[in-house]
């Protein structure tokens, strides 16, 4: 007779899963340690002793302010545009039938799919090719480009969980398109869109391959974490920023999970 008690994972199990899990964490626990080195120029370890002084000589850069101010204003720009493209695709897609539906889905969606330097080149040469000058909006345009799937793989699913016989009996009610969208559609997709657009964020705010063909001479928080490396002034100045980054990667990846983990609890799913 089957079991429905649930059972302790063998123990090689446990021990490869630890060992995953410190071989994909343990870098980055490594550049939050380093963030607080006295050494300024090598990565020594262990580091010969511990400071905050590289947090106030960051807070003071100017070009750290800029770069992040940049990456800040793309990425919020790129996820207002995913949010409005990204759900009317999937309210197309998901709500109504028509010929090559499929098609235009699996269009939508491979722009992530492709590798990030093949979007870059594609989109470089096709501003070049209109003669757009790269600028703010070039980069704009090549991260609403995978921002745009980001929120369209959330809402698409959640518009596929909401019965749709709430939309007919809303507009038998007398409800017109907007206030049937309000109070009907918008309050059980809402936790999908919130989520899709903190994920599609995050991606932007860390994005650098794409960012590289598109930017011409500005410099995103990633690009100018990129330049550091390569000619380096003060190395703990970076590791710094990197746990910035990775903070405020982290937290909307986190929210967004949360928000979307209950995600078949919809008004009239199942039926």
């Amino acid at each position: 007779m089957r079991s429905d008690k649930n059972t302790s994972a063998p123990l090689g199990l446990k021990i490869a899963a630890g060992a995953g899990l410190a071989f994909l964490h343990l870098p980055i626990l490594l550049i939050f340690l380093y963030a607080f080195t006295t050494e300024e120029k090598s990565y020594q370890f262990p580091p010969p002793g511990y400071t905050l002084q590289w947090f106030a000589v960051t807070w003071n850069r100017p070009d750290v302010w800029a770069a992040m101010g940049l990456s800040v204003r793309v990425a919020a720009i790129s996820t207002a545009i995913a949010l409005v493209l990204g759900t009317l695709c999937a309210a197309a897609v998901s709500r109504t039938k028509f010929f090559g539906r499929e098609t235009i889905s699996l269009l939508v969606i491979l722009p992530i799919a492709l590798p990030g330097i093949i979007t870059g080149i594609a989109l470089r040469s096709a501003f070049s090719f209109a003669e757009i000058p790269f600028s703010f909006w070039t980069i704009v345009l090549g991260h609403a480009t995978f921002c745009v799937v980001v929120v369209y793989n959330n809402a698409v699913a959640r518009f596929r969980r909401v019965s749709g016989s709430l939309i007919e009996a809303s507009m038998d009610l007398g409800a017109d398109s907007f206030q049937t969208f309000r109070y009907i559609i918008l309050p059980n997709i809402g936790t999908a869109l919130l989520a899709g657009g903190m994920l599609a964020f995050a991606l932007s705010f860390d994005e650098v391959i794409v960012t590289t063909f598109t930017a011409g001479q500005q410099s995103t928080l990633p690009i100018w974490m990129l330049e550091e490396l390569v000619r380096p002034r003060q190395r703990p100045v970076t590791n710094v920023v990197a746990m910035v980054v990775v903070l405020l990667t982290f937290l909307p990846i986190l929210g967004a999970y949360y928000l979307t983990r209950d995600g078949d609890q919809v008004a009239g799913a199942g039926k």
